[in-house]
Order: structure tokens, then sequence, then C-alpha cells
């Protein structure tokens, strides 16, 4: 089991800047593999960021590419999302969430991932 603690959401106007926290404890050392998701209102939810916690080899997608950065302390099993220059699209819940290491095009699924955490919201105001 792994649970996992998503924190820093909030209310921010377009252009500004949050960083979401995910704190991680239980088996981790199974499941190195972290990403970030986040469902839109009324959408599915979608991929935004991946990290191996191993080699720290990262991706993202291209929607946030240039503006959003995804970062690890493997020390204190942390995983971070620095998103700078939000825009209203940015809006929605945010999710962490942690798998098995894998180099298939299933990372950027949710099918990649078997824990989750309970979500934050962010919202950006025009």
């Amino acid at each position: 089991q792994v649970q996992l603690v998503e924190s820093g959401g909030g209310l921010v106007r377009a252009g500004g800047s949050l960083r979401l926290s995910c704190e991680a404890s239980g088996r981790t050392s199974s499941y190195s593999l972290r990403a970030w998701f986040r469902q839109p209102p009324g959408k599915e939810r979608e991929f935004v960021a991946t990290i191996r916690m191993g080699d720290g080899g990262s991706a993202y997608a291209d929607s946030v590419k240039g503006r959003f950065t995804i970062s690890k302390d493997n020390a204190k099993n942390m995983l971070y999302l620095q998103m700078n220059d939000l825009t209203p699209e940015d809006t929605a819940v945010y999710y962490c969430a942690a798998g098995p290491k894998s180099l298939s095009m299933v990372v950027f699924s949710t099918r990649g991932y078997t824990y989750w955490g309970q979500g934050t919201q962010v919202t950006v105001s025009s």
C-alpha cells in the first residue's frame, strides 16, 4: 500500500504561480514512478507530468511544457509540481499518482498508476 497526500492548491490570478506538494508513505520503493494528473470541471482526468524517482527522468504534457516543472525529494519521499504562468485553462483538481517503473507509453495514462491521492483544487481566475 502507498498513501499519497497532496497540498498547495488554491485560488490564483492568471499569470500567477503555485507549487503543489505530494507526500508519499508506505511501500513506496515498489512504485518508483510518480506523476501529476488533473481533472478539469466536466472533463476526464488528464496527464500533466511524470518523473522516475530513481534517475529523475521526466516528461510533460504539451499543454504545460515550459510552464510547469515536476521535481522530487527522495529523502523526504516528496513530489512537487511548480506551476508558473497559470491560465484559467489550468483550473482543475490536481492528483498525485504512484505506479510501478515502466518505459512504455502507459506512463502517460491513468492505467500506468496504482495509487492516487485525494486531489487538490487549483482555480485560476482571469
